[in-house]
Order: C-alpha cells, then structure tokens, then sequence
C-alpha cells in the first residue's frame, strides 16, 4: 500500500496531475477495506484521521463533470462500480453508493437509499428503503438499519468521530444517529429514536443517564433496547407543560418483534 502520510505532508506541492493516480489508488483501497475511517483497538474506536484528510483532498482537486447517468459531481468522486462476485444486493437504480464505500459480502439496498464516500458496511447488513448512510460512517456486520433512517456523517472536522454501529444493532425505521454517537453490539434502536453526541439517554433498567464521555460521544451500551420517550422539563408559560424528546432503555438483551417498538 501507498505511503498515504507522506503524500500528505507534501499535499502543498500537489497538482490536480500528480494526484489523481494517488487518489485512484486511495478509493480502491476504500472499497476494498484496506483503508478505513475508523478501526477497533481492543474495546475503543481510533478515528484515522489521515483518511478524512485524504478524502478531503479529492474534493479540493476534483473537478465537476455530467456524467453517462446524469448526474453531476466531482470527477474524482461519483457512482460506486459493484460487481456480481461481491455479492452485493443493489436492487434498483435508485440505490446510490459513492465511490470510494466499502461493501461486504451480502450487503442489501433497498431503493431509493443512499451511502456516501468514507463509509464501511459490513457483511451481511441492511439498508433499507430512504435511509442513508452518512460520510464515513462505520457499519458493522448483520446490522439493519430501517427505513428512513439516517446515519449521520462527518467529514470535517477531521478529528470527529463518525457515527459507529456495531455488529448486529438493529436500527429502527425514521431514527436518526448523529454526532459521532456508538451504537455497540446487538443494541436496538427502536423506531423514531434520535440520538446525537450530546443527547442524554434515560437508562430505566439502571436507574442511571448516560451522557457524553471524554471524547464527546454518547455510547449505547451492548443489547440496549432504547425506545423514544419524554423528559418534563420547567416551563415559564402560565398553564403549559412542556416536555423534551428523550431516549429510553427499557430493558437489555432478549428478542424484541418490532410491533412492540411501535407501540407507546
């Protein structure tokens, strides 16, 4: 693989000429996995923010074209080739995936949806009809996200944690994950949820709040089942009660059919 750091410590020299071989290599080695936004040490996530940069740099030098389908973008960026062997489910032409997005083996699209540069999906995840998956962020493997939902994405600035649901989380239809938040292992998100990296999320079943740690995110524990709630919050209008839209766990592990998600 390239030496991608010391490209960048000489990005000041670089010509639209000189780098566009480089960035070709860069995004083969996106879609392929080799190079990614963020990777596992032990139990925490390391952002590699080298890769942002990189990304960033084939937004600067590119240059906007119409291309064969009609769409116009950078020419460094545009429509993800997939092929037959990678066994990936595109199942209609209003799929979108941008180049330079990892696609593992089994990977479903339902149309329309979307997923931008830098992101990673696994093996065997689903993304199903109007959802979209931000720049950069990481999707783990066996993970639906549901109709609707977004899965923010962060490009800038480059040291932000991207959005990170681990191996099979569910993600429910029209929630939103935003701000870097974690997502961990076979949590479940239950429909209409939004959790950003400053959202506090009401952990019933302990009797506790779970608020952004050291590095500014929120983390959804493993198996966590959070489902939408209310927080009463004080109220200087004479006669109003008002209330603030808050994340609930209701309980960990265990199968949950997704009606019950859908109702109060």
């Amino acid at each position: 693989m390239r030496d991608y750091f010391e490209v960048l410590q000489k990005k000041d020299n670089l010509t639209r000429e000189t780098f566009l071989p480089i960035w070709k290599e860069f995004k083969e080695e996106l879609n392929s996995g080799t190079v990614r936004v963020a990777s596992k040490d032990g139990n925490d996530w390391v952002v590699n923010t080298w890769v942002k940069e990189f990304i960033l740099l084939g937004f600067k030098f590119g240059e906007v074209v119409e291309y064969g389908d009609g769409s116009i973008d950078k020419d460094t960026l545009g429509e993800r080739k997939i092929i037959l062997s990678e066994k990936v489910r595109k199942v209609s032409s209003t799929v979108s995936v941008r180049d330079g997005v990892y696609l593992g083996r089994g990977v479903t699209f339902m149309p329309p949806s979307y997923a931008n540069i830098g992101a990673y999906i696994d093996e065997g995840s689903m993304v199903d009809s109007l959802a979209l998956v931000g720049s950069c962020a990481q999707i783990g493997k066996n993970v639906h996200i549901g109709a609707g939902a977004i899965i923010g994405g962060v490009l800038e600035p480059v040291g932000a944690y991207p959005v990170i649901i681990e191996d099979n989380a569910f993600i429910g239809a029209g929630s939103q994950i935003t701000e870097g938040a974690i997502v961990k292992k076979g949590a479940i998100i239950g429909a209409g949820v939004t959790i950003t990296g400053s959202t506090p999320v009401y952990d019933n079943v302990n009797a506790s709040v779970i608020t952004p740690n050291d590095k500014g995110q929120i983390v959804v524990p493993e198996e966590a089942v959070v489902i939408p709630g209310t927080k009463m919050i004080e109220s200087s209008f004479d006669g109003i009660t008002l209330a603030k839209a808050v994340p609930i766990i209701i309980k960990y592990g265990g199968k949950v059919e997704l009606e019950d998600l859908l109702r109060p």
